[in-house]
């Protein structure tokens, strides 16, 4: 399956320059964090690696297979981010590294000081819920995933703005670092509450109307209809969400649909037309669209990709 959303390929270490075929390292220190970049040409397998800080991992070339948390092992691939506490030992496998197939990552190490100040201000400013006991923290149960949109575009201007010469570049990676962190919290937050709403969908606020949209899936959603059901007026309905999860109500809706299509996709019991309708979208013209977003392929493709694993 094509990756997603994938960072844009930086250019490798010219052979001359590399240290060691494993884990070849580029470092560029800035004020809050420090960009490394990792590159492997041969085969390896048990290699430890160890950040004094908390880090921010992302794929761009090749495959690994991790080792973290004393969890299973799982496949890390381009358009893939994970992220891992100060001190955690990840130990990685490199099975198909070879000079014509590297793999490359990118790790940003970021300040603790600089984490916890973030954390302060979306405490003290966007948690004003009286519903919700939630703290913004960072959660290392969601550990890996895939990159949406907006996270790969900051990495990527992350990327150019530690590597470039500019010497203003701690002023741009501090603002794009931050946007990062609070794009990563929010996204975890989202995941954490769906994964509580089958159990406690009437816990609080976000929960009750996360649940009502997943009951709902298949039918037609009205905006006003959350709205009643968060109790909040359609703007301040808007403003909340986008503040706890990141992203608009119809984004998460969209992103649900498109979730339970790959579902239908899989199942191959129904044609593309059927499934857009099975998931709640009345005009399929606008459900390829949503999932070629979604998913950065067609359903049509996507179809084929299945078919052909």
């Amino acid at each position: 399956m094509p990756a997603r959303n994938p960072l844009q390929k930086i250019d490798l270490t010219q052979p001359r320059y590399l240290q060691t075929l494993v884990e070849n390292r580029r470092i560029y220190n800035l004020k809050n964090c420090e960009l490394n970049i990792f590159e492997s040409y041969q085969e390896s397998y048990r290699v430890p690696l160890t950040f004094n800080d908390f880090v921010i991992t992302s794929m761009v070339r090749g495959k690994k297979i991790m080792h973290l948390f004393d969890k299973p092992s799982f496949e890390y691939l381009p358009g893939e981010t994970v992220i891992v506490p100060a001190k955690e030992t990840m130990v990685i496998d490199f099975p198909e590294a070879m000079p014509e197939n590297p793999t490359q990552c990118i790790a940003l190490a970021v300040d603790a000081r600089y984490i916890n100040d973030t954390m302060e201000y979306l405490n003290q400013y966007y948690n004003s819920d009286p519903d919700s006991s939630h703290d913004w923290k960072l959660q290392f149960n969601q550990y890996h995933f895939d990159n949406d949109a907006e996270v790969t575009g900051l990495i990527n201007k992350l990327i150019r703005v530690c590597s470039s010469e500019d010497r203003k570049k701690n002023i741009f990676a501090d603002l794009n670092l931050k946007e990062l962190l609070i794009r990563l919290l929010q996204s975890q937050h989202l995941r954490q509450v769906s994964m509580e709403i089958t159990q406690e969908h009437n816990h609080d606020r976000m929960q009750f109307v996360l649940h009502y949209i997943h009951e709902n899936l298949t039918e037609k959603i009205p905006v006003n209809e959350l709205c009643s059901k968060a109790y909040l007026s359609r703007n301040a309905f808007f403003k909340w969400f986008k503040e706890q999860f990141g992203i608009t109500p119809l984004d998460y809706i969209n992103k649900e649909r498109v979730k339970l299509a790959k579902q239908l996709i899989a199942s191959k019991k129904s044609s593309i037309k059927e499934i857009s309708l099975q998931c709640g979208f009345s005009d399929e013209n606008y459900f390829v669209r949503m999932f070629r977003k979604i998913e950065g392929i067609t359903p049509g493709a996507y179809q084929h990709c299945l078919a052909r694993s």
